[in-house]
């Protein structure tokens, strides 16, 4: 088998330790051996249904045993996975599903009103007792593996394909800066219909010979509850999740002794939060990446997590980045990059115009060679002829200690052309201040930048990926246009 196969990574951690426990899942406890007994059994099945290499198997379920199991089968058979997401509608994944054009569509019960119109097979169906099938020649490197699809926040989503080498390369990355040993317990929230729900250490914990604990969602009473009863070691989030983790009343007498490191992606942590998680002994390990690059992009190591804070970070091993001269684009380029969208050569192309992925996010770089991320370049607004980056007045907003979160947008003015509209969360028990905040905001920002609307919603509608679902934040905007 190709030595950058992830089939060969689970075989091989198998014939080590094959009676470790590799995945935790409420009262189940699966060991290595019985997770590649079943990995074997799924290949069989796919086999037995006439797959063959390069064919799609879809599976619409939340977080499960059953959705590992298939993944690694498909790993072991050259197949490609497309993990698809059960929150979108049913128009939203007939879209998905169409273009994947998979072999097979397996489904977790209770979810079958969402493809009532497809043939589907139960996921979590045991793997008949098959003999293992020999693939014809070993699965690995630019072989594809998973079908992710992107929000989809400008027009249609697009399929990135990964291969294993992309796989391997961003685990290899991610181990080098936030390492994991056979003795972690990985708390995994992060849906795996997205790509750190692969890549951001459970993939390299199943490499390490760790365990997994798998929860089929993010619920903080139970996380504060499972870090102590499970003895959890590490686990990653979207700032919004520790934000609500830190924010439970349970949380200052919280047992988080065995936690040692978190990781956070989606968005720059506000240094308020971070100083809350370092007080109780929290090692914070802040990243950037995107689906494209299987996600690993940039990380600010731990010891610059207070003086970096708001930076997307330094590069990781094995990834180059640079800035397109006349926008600031950030460019990457390694091992780690896709290697296009399915079926859609004209968005490959724009994506990977001179062999660096483009990334549609500006960036800056300071003297101690870290990355700053200005904002999309499809968010920039131009506010009396000045170029404004929405992330560069979000962080001076999320460093408010009355701002819980934050969003800004450009909005249509007669004067300027566009102003910004911010869209504030503040904390439990802190009040709305309109002057205040904008004289907090005009002391540490160009007076273009300073948002000329605040708006005080209850929370910020949210992709599934953690994200800020900006395109909800528009539509809010153009009804209750200022």
């Amino acid at each position: 088998m190709s030595l950058l196969g992830i089939g060969k990574l689970l075989t091989d951690r198998t014939a080590l330790t094959p009676d470790r426990i590799a995945i935790e899942f409420g009262d189940r406890s699966i060991t290595y051996r019985e997770l590649a007994a079943a990995a074997a059994g799924r290949a069989a099945e796919f086999a037995a249904a006439g797959c063959e290499p390069g064919d799609r198997v879809a599976a619409l379920s939340r977080n499960c045993p059953e959705q590992i199991e298939v993944f690694f089968g498909c790993a072991l058979s050259g197949l490609i996975m497309v993990p698809l997401n059960w929150r979108l509608t049913a128009a939203e994944l007939d879209y998905q599903i169409a273009n994947a054009d998979p072999k097979i569509l397996l489904i977790e019960p209770g979810l079958g009103h969402l493809v009532a119109d497809r043939k589907t097979v139960d996921i979590t169906r045991t793997p008949a007792a098959h003999v293992p099938v020999s693939p014809a020649r070993p699965f690995g490197g630019g072989d594809p593996l998973l079908l992710l699809y992107t929000s989809g926040t400008s027009g249609k989503p697009k399929g990135a394909v990964l291969s294993h080498a992309n796989c391997f390369w961003t685990n290899l990355s991610l181990d080098r800066t936030a390492e994991l040993t056979g003795d972690d317990v990985v708390l995994q929230v992060l849906p795996q219909c997205h790509v750190g729900g692969w890549n951001v250490q459970p993939l390299l914990a199943w490499w390490k010979g760790a365990t997994v604990v798998l929860e089929q969602s993010f619920d903080t009473a139970r996380v504060l509850s499972l870090i102590e009863n499970r003895r959890v070691t590490t686990m990653m989030g979207v700032p919004t999740t520790y934000l609500m983790l830190s924010q439970h009343p349970g949380f200052a007498d919280a047992d988080l002794s065995s936690l040692r490191q978190v990781i956070v992606g989606g968005a720059p942590m506000p240094l308020p939060l971070i100083q809350t998680w370092t007080a109780r002994g929290v090692t914070i390990l802040q990243g950037y990446g995107l689906t494209e690059a299987a996600p690993n992009v940039l990380c600010v190591p731990a010891e610059y997590a207070h003086a970096k804070a708001g930076s997307a970070g330094r590069p990781y091993m094995y990834v180059d980045v640079s800035l397109r001269p006349e926008t600031g684009e950030l460019l990457v380029r390694g091992p780690n990059v896709f290697r296009g969208y399915w079926r859609d050569p004209a968005a490959t192309a724009r994506a990977l115009p001179d062999g660096w992925l483009a990334t549609g996010d500006v960036a800056v770089r300071d003297q101690d060679g870290f990355y700053w991320i200005r904002g999309r370049l499809s968010d920039m607004y131009i506010s009396g002829g000045e170029n404004v980056y929405p992330a560069e007045v979000e962080q001076v907003l999320a460093g408010h200690p009355a701002i819980a979160e934050a969003a800004v947008i450009g909005v249509p003015d007669q004067r300027w052309g566009e102003t910004g509209m911010a869209f504030v969360v503040l904390r439990d028990g802190c009040a709305a201040n309109p002057d205040a905040l904008t004289a907090y905001c005009r002391e540490r920002l160009a007076r273009f930048k300073v948002p000329a609307h605040l708006r005080f919603p209850a929370e910020l509608p949210k992709l599934t990926s953690g994200k800020v679902d900006k395109v909800t934040l528009r539509k809010v905007a153009a009804r209750s246009a200022p």
